[in-house]
């Protein structure tokens, strides 16, 4: 008789433990990922940007499916759980794997991720994938989770998700790692704004030529970039956040000087949506 009570209380305890085992299987490395990272996107421009090579993308789809799986897959209970650096490098990763999967559904008929939308449709906000158990889109990612209020405040993720265009900060060649989130932000930081296609000081117009990521979404810059003023109402800090990095964006010490005491004015360059795809190789 007792063993009729203890088989299926051994059942349901191995029941209870699978949500801790799929837990522990989760690679917060993302190794998948940086191994695709690494095979099909080729960087240029002195390390300031990237191209991707989207044929070998599709070659190996598979794999890339398999990543896109193991995302899918993660429970939002856990993922609430984590770190918010492990949040932000899952998201950020998510964001960028999602992007080229959603490229290859099209490729290689398409010049750029907007001809995957029309009049009254956008690649943003189709939801072509799961996440946490609901229809997702990439605006979701972006917007809903990484730039919610009070939540990540950290505006450098802009040079972190990338959407598959010219104009965009480059696609990382590896996966974002909380244990060297800040790292890699900082270095994605410093490849976008010492960019001079897309930022720099005008010395003939003394003002900063800057992205329109700048203009798009500048209120990051008032609550997450040390933007907050005299009794708690927000700063436009885009001018402080440039001043930091002076050195990246002129090349004399004069024009330095003034981009860093923010006498420079600030104008919006437009931005190429052209793919950023890899030339063939010969």
């Amino acid at each position: 008789m007792n063993r009729w009570i203890v088989l299926p209380f051994r059942l349901l305890l191995l029941l209870a433990l699978l949500p801790l085992a799929a837990q522990a299987q989760f690679d917060h490395a993302h190794s998948a990922w940086t191994a695709l990272l690494g095979k099909h996107v080729v960087v240029t421009n002195g390390g300031r940007a990237s191209q991707v090579r989207y044929a070998g993308f599709a070659r190996d789809r598979p794999a890339l499916k398999a990543y896109l799986d193991s995302l899918s897959r993660l429970p939002e209970r856990e993922f609430k759980g984590w770190t918010k650096a492990q949040q932000m490098a899952f998201l950020i990763n998510a964001y960028n794997a999602f992007t080229i999967e959603k490229i290859l559904t099209r490729y290689p008929d398409l010049k750029s991720i907007k001809d995957l939308g029309g009049v009254f449709s956008s690649p943003w906000k189709d939801k072509f994938f799961m996440l946490f158990g609901r229809e997702s889109y990439l605006d979701q990612i972006e917007h809903e989770m990484l730039r919610a209020k009070g939540v990540y405040e950290e505006p450098r993720v802009h040079f972190a998700v990338n959407c598959a265009s010219i104009g965009c900060p480059m696609l990382r060649e590896e996966a974002y790692v909380a244990d060297r989130l800040e790292a890699q932000l900082e270095e994605q930081t410093w490849r976008f704004l010492s960019d001079p296609t897309r930022n720099r000081y005008n010395e003939q117009s003394g003002r900063l030529e800057v992205s329109k990521i700048f203009d798009w979404f500048k209120e990051d810059w008032q609550s997450g970039y040390r933007g907050i003023g005299a009794g708690g109402q927000p700063v436009d800090s885009r001018e402080q956040f440039f001043a930091r990095y002076a050195g990246l964006l002129a090349d004399k010490p004069a024009a330095q000087t003034i981009v860093a005491e923010r006498k420079a004015g600030i104008a919006f360059l437009d931005y190429d949506w052209g793919l950023n795809i890899a030339p063939r190789a010969n």
